[in-house]
């Protein structure tokens, strides 16, 4: 088949665009051909079209005696919503590599074309742009979920509980003759859902064993557990590998007969969703700067397993003696509300006159004491604590939620942003309020697919099931 010649392309230009001149500017051209005024509520009022000798519409204008061609002087009229400005669009769009609006109107233009109402088309087209999704689209946002309910339970501490694990740190185990012999140590945050309080365990290995006699010591010190929360991913940084916490390992099993035997079950967020963890992941932060002001004092070629514990539970006494809401300025009301006063039931200040409890049953004045002071905190943690959760901090709109069949990008930190992966999203797990917050992706390497399971946070919507059906 030959290749059309300049000619034969140019005739065929100016057949299409008449005939979509003629189908969409009729009343205009009649005007035109009449020597009548074209009205003012025409789009090409403001432009003073004028008929070429082939018949096709071009802008008027004052700069017709230029020596500048007739393409750039009086440019031919597109309609910018007919099917033939999206392909010319997506033409000069592609021309200029998958640049913004301005670059695109600018190709148009140059090459003899005017859109009316260029900057709205353009811009929708540039929205649809699969390739300018892939290049610079945004991670897909919801709004900020409702809290669980653990968080708002009146409830003995650490009954509902985050986990998380940071480190490591190198302590010195014994001193040896060619110096001294070190060894590894992690640490286990353990941070309570509803009172916010911390408590901190050491852990010698990232092992199976390691993190169950963790969780021993903490249900010995602390009492059972009814929940516990972790995340799955780079946040629970070597745990969720070491400790091969998947249904489908072997080893998982250990950790689950040791909490089916203790009444507690084990949720995990998904992974790569460290912000579905804030509650603990906040304090995982401010353990660590706590931890590097201590290390000035000491430095870290002297640090050992008891200093390192010590340092831990000054961490933990720190954390927990933080105030929950601000400081009252009001004299009458020097109780400050601190996680603390709930585990230690102690506080600097006179507690508050004992109640009458358990309808004026003898009791020692010590148990007065220590029940006033639990009920004081609960008073206060309903009264002025709990309406601070009522407001979302950000992502505050609702957004269209993901559906199954979306193609996405999967976002991969690891490799550059040309190399991640698109998927199809093969399962939506729709919250209580009926939002997409966490989805299923598929993706396909060959005859190998593979399946993760991510928040919306990490994906970049490239094309709706609805575009790909239409």
């Amino acid at each position: 088949m030959c290749r059309p010649t300049e000619e034969e392309l140019v005739k065929a230009q100016a057949c299409i665009v008449k005939s979509v001149q003629r189908e969409l500017y009729k009343e205009e051209i009649k005007c035109l051909l009449e020597g009548s005024r074209i009205s003012s509520s025409s789009s090409l009022w403001k432009l003073h079209p004028i008929l070429d000798s082939h018949g096709l519409l071009r802008i008027g204008g004052r700069i017709a005696q230029s020596e500048l061609g007739i393409a750039t002087t009086n440019p031919l009229i597109i309609p910018g919503r007919h099917h033939l400005a999206i392909l010319l669009i997506r033409h000069f769009h592609e021309a200029v590599k998958h640049q913004g609006r301005h670059f695109t109107e600018g190709a148009i233009r140059a090459a003899g074309f005017w859109l009316v109402g260029a900057k709205r088309s353009i811009s929708t087209v540039i929205f649809r742009c699969v390739t300018c999704r892939k290049l610079r689209g945004k991670t897909e946002c919801q709004q900020m979920g409702s809290l669980p309910s653990e968080r708002l339970q009146v409830a003995p501490p650490f009954t509902y509980i985050g986990v998380d694990v940071f480190g490591p740190w190198d302590v010195v185990l014994r001193r040896t003759r060619g110096g001294q012999a070190n060894s590894k140590r992690w640490a286990v945050m353990f941070s309570c859902m509803s009172t916010r309080a911390v408590h901190i365990e050491l852990i010698e290995s990232m092992s199976t064993d390691s993190f169950i006699n963790a969780l021993r010591r903490l249900f010995a010190i602390r009492g059972p557990a009814r929940q516990i929360r972790s995340d799955c991913g780079t946040n629970f940084v070597g745990a969720a590998r070491a400790l091969k916490m998947s249904k489908t390992d072997l080893s998982f099993q250990n950790i689950e007969n040791y909490l089916s035997q203790q009444n507690c079950s084990w949720i995990f967020n998904p992974p790569h969703a460290s912000h579905m963890g804030g509650a603990w992941e906040r304090m995982i932060g401010i353990a660590k700067r706590i931890l590097d002001s201590m290390f000035q004092v000491c430095k870290k070629a002297q640090l050992t397993h008891e200093l390192l514990s010590t340092f831990m539970a000054e961490v933990s006494a720190i954390i927990n003696a933080r105030p929950l809401v601000p400081v009252s300025s009001d004299p009458e009301s020097p109780l400050i509300l601190t996680p603390a006063l709930l585990l230690t039931l102690k506080t600097g200040s006179s507690p508050p006159p004992p109640g009458d409890f358990k309808n004026g049953i003898m009791l020692k004045e010590q148990w007065k004491r220590v029940q006033s002071l639990a009920d004081t905190f609960w008073a206060k943690w309903k009264r002025e604590y709990l309406h601070t959760l009522q407001f979302r901090q950000k992502w505050q709109d609702k957004r269209p939620s993901l559906k199954d069949g979306d193609i996405v990008l999967l976002k991969d930190i690891q490799v550059k942003r040309n190399e991640w992966p698109m998927g199809v999203i093969s399962k939506i797990f729709p919250g209580q309020d009926g939002l997409v917050r966490r989805v299923e992706v598929t993706t396909s390497n060959g005859d190998c697919e593979r399946t993760f399971c991510r928040p919306v946070t990490e994906v970049v919507l490239l094309m709706s099931s609805k575009d790909i059906s239409v």
